[in-house]
């Protein structure tokens, strides 16, 4: 979503590499840059007023002209006034002390709400909550089996006593829902309003009607993240006409500018509490502005990633796994590469994955190229193969590769490919996990991965001893040699050169050394 506003901004702090000092000049300059950028975000105006006079004021401050590295200041002043701009902390949710907790939503027809409101009840649950749907949106056609099929797919109860398609009281229907929530000892009643396409006194009315009805602890405005300018102005309607605790951004995934995002909390106050980045119903989590202002400046996400990774990984695979790369539990095969990579998907799409890592900007083009169903012509080309062959691939000879790959619909050569990558990536993996470093690369502080200790222990070939190219200079030099040989070897200590076994003690004695200087000799 944010891909214009993080291409501009990268840009503008490139020009500021290499410089020692930031004049007047590069300040403006910088400002100018960053103004365009937010205006064609969609950024409301008042709030690139705001947001750049500030990292002006700044970077002309202290911190910038004594920084040994202007543009890192620079990035760190609009990192901080990002996430500034996006609400500061992370608002969490408000829990009734007593009884069942009531969140409401609100926004216009086609934000999604129905459908959040699902994903809400299974991120609740997965909290340790037990939600209740309340399908008080009686006005759009089949708004109610809608919300009834999201229910039954997240495993959460929907309260449903009208048919909806114009037919009820969802002030009655809301007010129910609270009742029944007691009775039936759920915590949390989460009630799905109707929109409208557009802000009119009928919609105002009715959600006053329905918040006066049940009192709710959260009422969450949810708007479509992609509609622009305009979601300030909705914004702004819905606060003075009903008034809301938090704003819910949805469909964060597409290819809109963002400027939602940043202008709502600004303009309105409230913060945005929750997102919605995708199709499924996992694609919901609270919205950590410092999390966001790192995706727009392509800093990563690694803490959501993490997040993601503890909710979905099985710990216990992860352990048997990494046992196998330190050689502790056996060998690590194709089928424990094939149970990672179905780990990792469950994570969602490579290419939203990729995105989180920092600076993964620059291969935005290449990630938005990537083709998905290449895992699963990995996952086909693996399950084509024998127990026996998954366990042990080095067995994998020329004509059991020609079999794998007619079963899988594959050519030869990618079976190949993924033998060979394969014993390449659990090589790499054994490395690291034992603490050697990435093989081929130069050691690091505290990691291995640089040169083994038998080659440490090879001595550098030498090019032997120069001689002078005047033949009576190069006898000269060969008898001095052959007399210093004679001598001693040359040796500065004056030990026999040559192979024969020296006597120490009777080289010490020969010193005569004092008495109480023998004990450094032991």
């Amino acid at each position: 979503m944010f891909a214009t506003l993080s291409d501009r901004l990268a840009d503008t702090f490139k020009n500021l590499r290499g410089k020692g000092r930031l004049s007047e000049a590069d300040i403006d300059a910088t400002a100018r840059e960053i103004r365009i950028a937010l205006l064609e975000a969609d950024v409301a105006l008042p709030v690139v007023k705001e947001f750049v006079g500030a990292v002006k004021e700044r970077a002309r401050g202290e911190e910038v002209s004594g920084a040994l590295n202007p543009a890192q200041q620079v990035v760190k002043i609009v990192n901080e006034e990002l996430v500034n701009i996006l609400g500061g902390e992370t608002r969490r949710l408000r829990f009734a002390k007593s009884g069942p907790t009531v969140i409401m939503l609100a926004g216009l027809q086609g934000a999604g709400k129905t459908t959040l409101a699902a994903k809400l009840a299974l991120w609740l649950k997965e909290q340790g909550k037990s939600p209740l749907l309340v399908a008080a949106d009686l006005q759009r056609p089949n708004a109610v089996n809608q919300l009834q099929v999201n229910g039954e797919r997240v495993g959460v109860k929907v309260f449903a006593p009208e048919p909806g398609n114009g037919v009820g009281d969802p002030v009655r229907v809301a007010r129910d829902a609270v009742e029944e929530a007691k009775r039936t000892l759920h915590d949390v009643v989460i009630v799905d309003t109707a929109g409208r396409l557009g802000v009119d006194a009928e919609l105002m009315q009715q959600a006053s009607d329905i918040r006066d009805a049940v009192r709710p602890d959260e009422v969450l405005f949810v708007v479509d993240a992609m509609i622009g300018q305009d979601a300030v102005t909705t914004a702004q309607l819905f606060l003075d006409g009903v008034g809301y605790d938090g704003v819910v951004l949805t469909k964060l995934d597409g290819d809109a500018r963002g400027g939602a995002a940043l202008s709502i909390a600004s303009i309105t106050g409230k913060p945005v509490m929750f997102a919605s980045n995708g199709e499924k119903m996992t694609d919901f989590d609270l919205f950590h502005p410092d999390r966001m202002a790192s995706r727009i400046l392509d800093m990563g996400d690694m803490l959501t990633l993490i997040e993601q990774a503890e909710k979905t990984f099985d710990a216990d695979q992860a352990a048997k796994a990494a046992a196998k790369l330190t050689g502790q539990g056996g060998e690590f095969t194709l089928d424990d590469f094939l149970e990672q990579m179905q780990q990792v998907r469950k994570l969602g799409s490579m290419s939203k994955i990729m995105g989180m890592l920092p600076g993964m900007g620059q291969f935005r083009d290449q990630l938005e190229n990537f083709d998905e169903r290449e895992i699963d012509r990995i996952q086909a080309v693996i399950q084509s193969m024998t127990p026996a062959e998954r366990a042990n691939p080095k067995m994998i000879d020329g004509s059991r590769r020609l079999r794998i790959a007619r079963g899988s619909g594959r050519q030869v050569s990618d079976v190949n490919q993924l033998v060979d990558r394969f014993f390449e990536a659990r090589k790499m993996m054994q490395s690291m996990a034992k603490g050697g470093g990435i093989p081929g690369m130069p050691g690091m502080p505290g990691m291995g991965g640089g040169k083994s200790a038998k080659a440490k222990a090879q001595p550098k070939k030498g090019k032997g001893a120069k001689r002078s190219g005047n033949p009576a200079k190069a006898a000269q030099e060969a008898a001095a040699a052959k007399a210093a040989k004679a001598a001693g070897g040359g040796n500065p200590f004056g030990t026999p050169a040559g192979d024969e076994p020296v006597d120490y003690e009777k080289a010490a004695a020969a010193l005569n050394l004092p008495k109480d200087f023998s004990k450094y000799l032991k």
